[in-house]
């Protein structure tokens, strides 16, 4: 498998928003049922883009787009934040998800924390970030405990919660 993590050029953003969203939606859907409201709308994909310190990749195999991933970098606290990583729909189960994230980490050596946060129904994802990356659930946001800054229109949790994860370096 060749294997590249590339940062992404404007000519991909079409395509990328289009694997990330259907690898965003397939995943709820497994769960929950056909959808009609987009699990992930572009303008929180743009929200995640155009951050601050927000800095895109593309991972490519075989020359063939297979997933990615949007970090936010801050170059001071280095506490840095995994905003979204994403498989391409069918080809998950292969280690894609783990190089891309293992590749992130080689590229930020100076990061102290990272942050990330699932719904609580992404079991593989909980497992993924838990077992296979290292990092430690340090919150669980739900009806109770809101997290801040959650838009109105939310739906990506299936309203079950999500899950914060920090890994100290």
């Amino acid at each position: 498998m060749d294997f590249q993590l590339l940062t992404i050029e404007n000519e991909d953003l079409e395509q990328y928003k289009v694997v990330l969203q259907e690898a965003f939606q397939k995943g709820f859907e497994e769960q929950f049922g056909k959808m009609d409201k987009i699990i992930l709308p572009e303008k929180d994909i743009e929200q995640s883009l155009n951050s601050k310190g927000a800095v895109a990749y593309k991972a490519v195999v075989d020359g063939k787009m297979v997933g990615g991933a949007v970090v936010v970098i801050d170059e001071e606290a280095y506490h840095n934040h995994l905003d979204l990583l994403f498989v391409k729909y069918g080809t998950q189960s292969k280690g894609i998800g783990k190089k891309i994230w293992f590749e992130i980490e080689k590229l930020y050596p100076e990061t102290k924390v990272w942050e990330t946060c699932t719904p609580y129904f992404e079991k593989r994802n909980i497992h993924f970030y838990v077992n296979v990356c290292g990092f430690c659930i340090i919150e669980f946001f739900n009806e109770k405990h809101p997290m801040l800054d959650t838009p109105e229109d939310f739906i990506g949790d299936g309203n079950e919660g999500m899950f914060k994860f920090r890994k100290q370096m």
